[in-house]
């Protein structure tokens, strides 16, 4: 591929896409560049504060139990406030809760604000992707996820390198600039995005469609037949994604190789997602949600499952490599077809419940794989892990064959978007019985 084709499909890949997005797409880099909490918070609390591993670990997942209520909370926040303002608030939220780590020692004192943390950064993710939905034609949403996913990755490597060379500095002031950062996200948000939220629909509605627009709950998400599927699936997806963060380095352990040796198998992830995420855009685009959930699925499964195989770094490597590809992949399709299959008005309320089944499987799937680990051994882990990837994808071909084939339909057209775009739903009633709809997204 020669060198003007690749700038010809980078331009391609960027071309077309609102103001407002490109705002929000520098909110979530500025964000992510901040991100030193998680990276670094283990070593702090074991290093810096004398705690056992067995804390840190805990600390670690209250983070992931404050998103299980975190992103509801957001979705239905979205709904009802706005956009706008819940990202700003959450933003704030996250910003003070990283401040507290700098100066809160005690055990309670942290688990609280990690917990509290948690809850915040991922009730920050439905408004994110409502705004795209809101902003972005339906044609261009795939891309418009990808590129935010994108944003995200870069921010991450960025923190990951900036954060190892500033440690010198100390872990606290390490979470100060997180603090600034995500204050820094908040005040971009506020000054340059506006409110997309759709304005409620004028006209004569039937009394069934006026009250589907007023009483949307998440529970009658839920009884949205196929999404509740697809957020199902996506949990499945999820529990293997998962795995890899806490079943790799004790496979890698149990082989012999060293904590420097996974440092470098697993920066592999980072690096393929920067470099590679706007070709896997090109590869994507216009084609089939379906056959891409699917075949993300089957490279999770497959990637994850031959690490039982692996004996080096190098094929180590290679294993994330593959089921890199599939992140990259399932991503941005999955939160494409949850913005796009959700009614307009509840466009916050079904991210919310997608971004829940992340925030369950980070909270659920590290407690898994250690207790796999340390009992049937990391073969069984990765055998169960490859299974559930082929289990997923059979679902995505034969449980939402038809839903999504529909909605692939009703968005084949452009879509041209002064302001909000409307939902290519037929009618804004939530329990549509024949429809279904993520994010990114890296905790």
């Amino acid at each position: 591929m020669s060198i003007s084709t690749l700038r010809r499909s980078a331009r391609e890949t960027v071309s077309g896409l609102p103001p407002g997005f490109w705002w929000l797409w520098l909110s979530t880099l500025v964000n992510r560049t901040g991100a030193f909490v998680l990276t670094f918070l283990s070593l702090y609390l074991t290093l810096e504060l004398g705690h056992s591993a067995w804390f840190a670990g805990l600390v670690v997942a209250l983070h992931g139990l404050g998103g299980v209520a975190g992103s509801p909370l957001g979705g239905v926040l979205t709904d009802r406030w706005g956009r706008r303002p819940t990202m700003i608030t959450m933003h704030l939220a996250a910003a003070a809760c990283a401040g507290a780590l700098a100066f809160v020692t005690s055990a309670w004192g942290i688990a609280t604000a990690v917990l509290l943390m948690g809850a915040a950064m991922q009730a920050v993710r439905p408004p994110i992707n409502a705004t795209i939905a809101d902003m972005v034609p339906a044609h261009d949403m795939r891309r418009a996820y990808s590129l935010n996913y994108w944003a995200l990755n870069l921010g991450f490597a960025i923190a990951s390198l900036g954060g190892g060379a500033a440690a010198f500095l100390g872990y606290r002031t390490l979470f100060l600039v997180d603090a600034v950062a995500t204050v820094l996200c908040a005040v971009i948000v506020f000054l340059r995005l506006p409110e997309t939220r759709p304005a409620p629909r004028s006209g004569p509605q039937t009394p069934t469609e006026s009250a589907a627009e007023e009483k949307v709950s998440i529970l009658t998400v839920l009884r949205d037949a196929p999404f509740r599927t697809l957020v199902l699936l996506n949990l499945l997806v999820c529990l293997v994604f998962t795995a890899p963060w806490i079943g790799l380095p004790l496979t890698m352990a149990d082989q012999g190789l060293s904590a420097s040796s996974y440092g470098a198998v697993i920066a592999v992830n980072g690096v393929v997602i920067v470099g590679f995420q706007l070709l896997v855009n090109k590869f994507t685009d216009k084609r089939s949600p379906v056959l891409l959930l699917v075949l993300s699925s089957l490279l999770f499964g497959l990637g994850t499952g031959a690490t039982a195989l692996a004996g080096s770094s190098v094929a180590f490597a290679a294993t994330v490599v593959v089921w890199t590809v599939g992140e990259m992949i399932h991503v941005p399709t999955n939160a494409a077809a949850t913005a796009r299959l959700a009614p307009e008005h509840a466009r916050g309320r079904y991210q919310g419940v997608m971004g829940m089944s992340w925030a369950v499987a980070g909270f659920v799937a590290p407690i898994l794989a250690g207790a796999i680990v340390d009992g049937p051994g990391p073969d069984v882990l990765w055998a169960a892990t490859a299974a559930i990837g082929v289990l997923a994808a059979a679902g995505y071909a034969t449980r939402l064959r038809k839903a999504l084939a529909e909605d692939e339909d009703v968005v084949a057209a452009p879509v041209p978007v002064p302001g909000p775009v409307p939902s290519p739903a037929p009618a804004p009633v939530v329990v549509k019985g024949g429809d279904a709809e993520d994010s990114p997204v890296r905790t």
